[in-house]
């Protein structure tokens, strides 16, 4: 009997399991609070079986070993890192969220779709619009934020706005081309661009406002802290339900490639009273939002 146990001691040491089937493999690029609030979401509409790989955790993975012995309907991948992994995978559906890549990634990746970074540009412009501005700042990336940027700007035209564009290539660019803008613009507007805003670059933004008197809009509530007039910040949770209803579509047999990339279905706006004061905007012309 003691030989029979060092037996499978031995075997489970050097021949692990094989994994369970479930449904979904989770990847998430790290342990963070913002992943962690979309797959409480994803989780609170259907009951899937998963199984959850925090990449950031482990040296390296070999994810397309994983997908291969394990079969799991579809991959949720939480972050950029993620991303990178799940791209090696051509068969087993992949739903993206939190990736500033993923639109760069989907065109030749007929099994990828999911949910973007971007709130959808007609909510920023109709904010904009209700604050009386209409020459606005823009500073990008071209092959991150290009595709964005040129939606923007038909939306913009129909709407009687000017976008003042300003293209970078590193984040050094960026304080350049916000010099540039003095004088041009009557309010900037930030994009989850990881060259144009960055660390380094982001308080740049705010002291050109103060200089120059114009709103700051962004997408995140951190910056209401730092001098953002105004920010559409989407709503983690339901950015897991709404990703929860992609998966239930390839569940019941729908294709990846037949489901859009989508934006954001909730984005929340929340506005910094004293700065809209400072600048002489009625905080109820930033909150009235015809597109809410």
């Amino acid at each position: 009997m003691r030989i029979l146990a060092a037996f499978i001691f031995s075997c489970a040491l050097f021949f692990p399991l094989v994994a369970d089937a479930y449904d979904v493999l989770v990847l998430e690029s790290r342990r963070d609070p913002a992943f962690d609030e979309a797959l409480s979401g994803f989780r609170s509409n259907r009951n899937l079986s998963e199984r959850v790989i925090v990449l950031a955790d482990y040296a390296d993975v070999d994810i397309t070993r994983i997908v291969r012995e394990d079969q799991p309907a579809l991959v949720l991948a939480l972050g950029d890192r993620a991303l990178e992994a799940a791209r090696k995978l051509r068969q087993t559906p992949v739903i993206a969220l939190i990736s500033l890549g993923i639109h760069n990634r989907h065109a030749s990746h007929a099994n990828l779709t999911g949910i973007g970074m971007f709130a959808p540009p007609e909510r920023y412009l109709s904010l904009l619009q209700g604050m009386k501005k209409h020459r606005i700042g823009l500073i990008y990336h071209p092959a991150k934020s290009g595709w964005y940027v040129q939606q923007a700007r038909q939306l913009a035209q129909r709407m009687g706005i000017e976008l003042v564009t300003r293209e970078v290539s590193t984040p050094r660019d960026t304080l350049t081309q916000l010099s540039s803008l003095a004088g041009r613009v009557d309010a900037l507007w930030m994009l989850p661009d990881a060259t144009a805003v960055t660390r380094e670059t982001v308080e740049a933004y705010f002291r050109f406002s103060q200089e120059h008197s114009v709103p700051v809009v962004s997408f995140a509530s951190a910056y209401l802290g730092l001098g953002a007039a105004a920010v559409l910040e989407i709503d983690r949770s339901e950015l897991g339900r709404q990703a929860s209803d992609m998966s239930s579509a390839i569940l019941k047999g729908t294709e990846a490639s037949d489901i859009p990339l989508a934006y954001p279905r909730r984005v929340q706006l929340r506005i910094n009273p004293s700065v809209l004061k400072h600048l002489g905007i009625a905080a109820e012309k930033a909150v009235t939002n015809p597109r809410e």
